[in-house]
């Protein structure tokens, strides 16, 4: 069947341990506990950084179109692309390893366009969208199947990649509610640079958390040229 240009192609690949945890009960539960609107998502930036994710939003994404092609990889409910549309975007699409969520978030986000996908095998073709982003997506990929995940949002756009993910200087795991292999934090923007010599950073800053000592980092990374 021929592909048409900018439309999912779903192939099939296999699970990693990681995807079968959140294609599981442990990725349900996740769902339910964080499902927001983007008054109540500004709240929770509000007390973990002092900040809200509209004010980041429109810090990073002044210079973006609002009628740029955008995907999210791991959009679950759709809270990002949510936050997204109240500032003007209008072309808005999602991925998501959960099927039942993502027609729960179709649901919640009828002008978008959401399908299951994985981060490591994106059904798209190459260059499909003007941004590609991740919000505390990364951080779940495990270490051995990173470079793959970032291979493939650095494939799937055209001039952006956006994040927003947990820092450290080197990959360290961190257990998650009692789990190990679910959680990692690293240097993100330092693998997309040293893996990708045409991307250029426009933009960083580390998000300290105000009740702990970790730390976010919110990245905009632009192909050069």
């Amino acid at each position: 069947m021929k592909t048409v240009a900018g439309e999912p192609k779903m192939t099939s690949l296999s699970e990693t341990a990681q995807e079968q945890e959140w294609r599981g009960s442990f990725g349900k539960e996740y769902s339910e506990r964080n499902q927001f609107t983007p008054a109540s998502l500004d709240s929770l930036y509000e007390r973990k950084y002092g900040t809200t994710r509209t004010a980041l939003n429109w810090r990073f994404l002044a210079g973006v179109p609002r009628d740029a092609r955008v995907l999210e990889v791991g959009s679950n409910l759709g809270n990002q692309l949510a936050a997204l549309q109240q500032i003007g975007f209008t072309n808005l699409h999602g991925i998501d390893v959960q099927s039942e969520i993502v027609k729960q978030s179709q649901g919640r986000l009828p002008s978008a366009r959401l399908v299951e996908g994985s981060a490591l095998q994106i059904p798209y073709p190459d260059g499909s969208f003007d941004l590609v982003f991740t919000s505390s997506l990364l951080i779940h990929i495990a270490p051995e199947d990173l470079v793959t995940a970032m291979s493939e949002i650095h494939r799937c756009s055209k001039t952006w990649i956006f994040g927003l993910e947990y820092y450290a200087p080197e990959m360290t795991e961190v257990p998650y509610r009692g789990h190990r292999n679910l959680l990692w934090k690293t240097d993100y923007v330092g693998m997309y640079l040293k893996n990708f010599a045409d991307l250029e950073l426009i933009r960083e800053e580390r998000l300290p958390y105000l009740t702990d000592s970790n730390v976010d980092t919110m990245f905009l990374l632009r192909r050069k040229g």
